[in-house]
């Protein structure tokens, strides 16, 4: 499929000028930097490159944003820009440069970035811990899933919770070490963490998510994730509990009830095997 570019008159130091006017979820900011990355011509390389050896924060921060999408759809550069964001971790003391480069290097799911962000897992800013489980989703190996299990217990919750995401939903792995620290988010004090530990045990139908799913799907409040959770167990007692939740009385919104209602006839109409 031909995607084609989006067209802007402003050269690339008039865009980069645009995005350090704001912060990053500014929507000029925002556009600014859509456009430079759709844009990804060499000269976005070199000034992005060019901001990273900035003495201002900002400027190396939005370096390496622009360096972590250059030429989406069709990626541009690859092999520089992971190079670039690399370099910049190894000697960068500000955090919210580093939660940019660590965020940045997610989009490329290099095996290289790995090590270089285990190392920040335990830095004292959360914005940093943030940014290292940004960079670390979609990698495999046993380093990267042990660092996302310890940040799935971290203090801040934002952490936790894009942990917690990332073992549950973004990984293909399996390992008792990652069911154990699923199994501990099912208590967490927040409810949305709760839902992505019973969706990452009921993907891989963990026996003891079945209880606690039950009772979630009882609770006053009950979260889309929640039904996902029941839909990827594909356990039949739950139909009669997805039945009564169904009936409840009270509000809920139409993407809930479509949800709800796809479960249920998967429930009602399984699959020949």
């Amino acid at each position: 499929m031909e995607h084609r570019r989006p067209e802007d008159p402003r050269s690339t130091a008039e865009l980069i000028a645009t995005s350090l006017r704001g912060e990053p979820d500014d929507d000029r900011v925002l556009e600014a930097l859509h456009l430079l990355h759709w844009r990804g011509t060499r000269d976005v390389l070199e000034a992005a490159a060019q901001l990273l050896c900035s003495p201002v924060p900002r400027e190396r921060g939005r370096g390496a944003d622009i360096l972590g999408q250059l030429g989406i759809p069709e990626r541009t550069f690859p092999e520089e820009c992971v190079r670039l964001l690399l370099e910049l971790l190894l000697r960068e003391t500000e955090p919210t440069v580093l939660e940019s480069a660590a965020t940045a290097l997610g989009y490329f799911r290099d095996p290289r970035a790995v090590p270089v962000l285990v190392k920040l897992k335990a830095h004292p800013r959360a914005e940093v811990r943030f940014g290292v489980v940004q960079g670390l989703s979609d990698q495999e190996s046993p380093e990267a899933v042990a660092a996302l299990i310890e940040l799935s217990d971290d203090p801040d919750e934002n952490v936790r919770n894009w942990a917690t995401f990332n073992l549950g939903t973004q990984l293909e792995s399996d390992t008792p070490a990652l069911r154990e620290a699923l199994v501990r988010r099912l208590s967490d004090s927040q409810e949305e963490i709760r839902g992505e530990a019973l969706v990452g045990l009921a993907r891989r139908k963990d026996p003891r998510v079945l209880e606690p799913l039950v009772a979630a799907l009882h609770a006053s409040n009950v979260l889309v994730l929640v039904v996902e959770a029941a839909e990827l167990l594909e356990d039949p007692r739950l139909l009669p509990v997805l039945l009564e939740l169904r009936e409840r009385p009270g509000e809920a919104d139409d993407y809930f009830r479509h949800v709800l209602d796809k479960v249920i006839r998967g429930y009602e109409s399984p699959p020949l095997w």
